[in-house]
């Protein structure tokens, strides 16, 4: 008995040394947890990212930083100090904007399914900003089978840091803006294709909408040589949101963000860069038609923007660039529009 009562000790032990590891961002409105939350340094590097239960690792937060801001849902919810944000719990204002209601514009049986809305991605290089990519894009599914059959960006634009460069050796200075890429919302609209997966699967039941988390990695144990590179710890987060108690279709679906982390070097580099590529969607409209064409496509070029109206400008765009202009001022570069 005194061995059984000891071995519980030791474990509620280890379980309240492992929450106080951590940070958990709750809603000041709801009380519940607030995945994706973005925890940027006073040099507008990324330091910590919430996961699906609100959780940060306290150990990301330099002191020396003194104070952060958070952003969540795209917009700064503030400025706070490290005293603030040194707790179990730390409860936010997020109430800044609405869930946006996604318009079903066709409601008849059709072949495919259109899914038009906004996106934003991004790079990171050591934590700081690398490259920046937004726009509006059009998704084609399959009506009957719900896969992907098409990625049909309409209008973008792109940013990138000046000081990037592309010397061989050297990946702690690349320019990264070949990651860029677009979610890519496989099985978005048949979510129970990823439980026969080897994936790891979260979710997250809140007040307004239903949050699921699909997770994996390789490259764990071992790194991956390959022509003096070397490539290790890969990781992939992807988290979708649904109406609440919903079927989980493309009729409910309100939102994805994809992470994808990887440390890459040069063999004749002492120290791993960490490259994380940041990528989000949100859903606009829904249309069903038996026309799978998708009118003023264009395709994405790193080297230009390719825009005809100031998209970015509505109120309901996801404009991080603003976020991070903020901080890199007249450094962060828009690539010349291609009208």
């Amino acid at each position: 008995m005194k061995k059984t009562q000891l071995l519980s000790l030791l474990f509620i032990l280890l379980l309240n040394i492992l929450n106080a590891q951590n940070t958990t961002f709750l809603s000041e409105k709801t009380n519940q947890p607030l995945p994706k939350v973005s925890v940027f340094g006073k040099d507008g590097s990324i330091v910590a990212y919430s996961d699906i239960d609100g959780k940060i690792e306290r150990k990301l937060l330099d002191p020396s930083q003194e104070k952060f801001q958070l952003v969540y849902d795209n917009l700064l919810l503030g400025t706070f100090s490290y005293t603030e944000l040194d707790k179990d719990v730390v409860k936010l204002n997020d109430r800044v904007k609405d869930i946006e209601t996604v318009v079903i514009k066709n409601n008849k049986p059709a072949k495919y399914a259109l899914v038009k809305g906004n996106f934003n991605a991004y790079v990171t290089l050591n934590n700081k900003l690398n490259c920046y990519v937004d726009g509006i894009v059009t998704y084609v599914f399959d009506n009957k089978t719900k896969k992907l059959k098409s990625t049909n960006i309409e209008q973008y634009r792109i940013f990138r840091l000046e000081n990037a460069s592309n010397e061989r050796k050297e990946t702690g200075s690349w320019d990264y803006t070949a990651f860029l890429k677009l979610p890519t919302l496989k099985n978005v609209g048949n979510i129970e294709e990823f439980k026969s997966n080897k994936a790891t699967i979260k979710e997250l039941k809140g007040s307004e909408k239903d949050e699921i988390e699909i997770s994996g990695s390789a490259l764990q144990e071992k790194e991956l040589a390959f022509f003096g590179y070397r490539l290790y710890d890969i990781k992939t987060i992807m988290n979708h949101s649904y109406e609440k108690d919903s079927k989980k279709t493309l009729r409910d679906f309100l939102e994805s963000n994809e992470l994808a982390f990887i440390k890459l070097k040069h063999k004749t580099e002492q120290d791993y860069n960490q490259v994380i590529v940041y990528k989000n969607f949100y859903p606009k409209e829904l249309d069903f038609t038996d026309d799978n064409e998708v009118a003023d496509k264009v395709k994405l070029n790193i080297s230009m923007s390719q825009y005809k109206t100031e998209y970015w400008k509505d109120a309901s765009f996801p404009n991080m660039q603003a976020v991070f202009s903020s901080f890199f001022k007249d450094r962060l570069k828009e690539k010349q529009n291609k009208k």
